[in-house]
């Protein structure tokens, strides 16, 4: 019972480093290690996840021992899964990994999960069809170079002058 991970970066973080929101896995490209993730894949484990009162966890780095936060939409749509969650103040980790992605030092989320079924297509790439999801986690190294989070609407004008802060700083 291996768990398997793979991470996508993470592109923004709202003002008051709390709320983060993107895409964990996106469906369809091809990762860092030659899998792809098919439509459909999380849809079972989260419909079953939802009605066993369950929930997908976060984490710091995949370490199990250190939750960070909660994710509060976890949803497949039309490009991948999309999270959406907040960090907990009151843990440490939290608020070190919220200073990390505001200052632009942690950029990724990386799915834990195990294969229920896949196959392999004509290029010898590994096709998910069925994963049971059992946490996103924020990590230093993405695999998924072309999944984002981004702010929230409420906060793209602060997290805007942040970012721009940032570059005249770097000037």
């Amino acid at each position: 019972m291996d768990i398997e991970t793979k991470a996508a970066p993470v592109e923004g973080v709202v003002c008051d480093g709390v709320r983060l929101s993107g895409h964990a896995s996106l469906f369809g490209l091809e990762d860092g290690g030659g899998d792809v993730v098919a439509p459909g894949a999380f849809a079972d484990c989260l419909a079953r996840m939802s009605v066993e009162g369950q929930s997908v966890k976060m984490l710091w780095q995949h370490d199990p021992a250190c939750v960070i936060g909660v994710w509060d939409v976890v949803a497949e749509d039309a490009r991948g899964l999309r999270v959406e969650g907040r960090l907990l103040e009151g843990v440490e980790k939290a608020r070190e990994a919220g200073a990390l992605v505001r200052a632009g030092a942690l950029d990724g989320l990386s799915i834990g999960y195990r294969v229920k079924r896949a196959e392999r297509d004509g290029a010898g790439r590994r096709i998910l069809r069925e994963v049971e999801l059992w946490e996103v986690s924020l990590v230093t190294f993405p695999m998924l170079r072309e999944a984002r989070a981004e702010a929230k609407a409420e906060a793209r004008g602060v997290a805007e002058a942040l970012r721009a802060a940032r570059r005249e700083w770097l000037r």
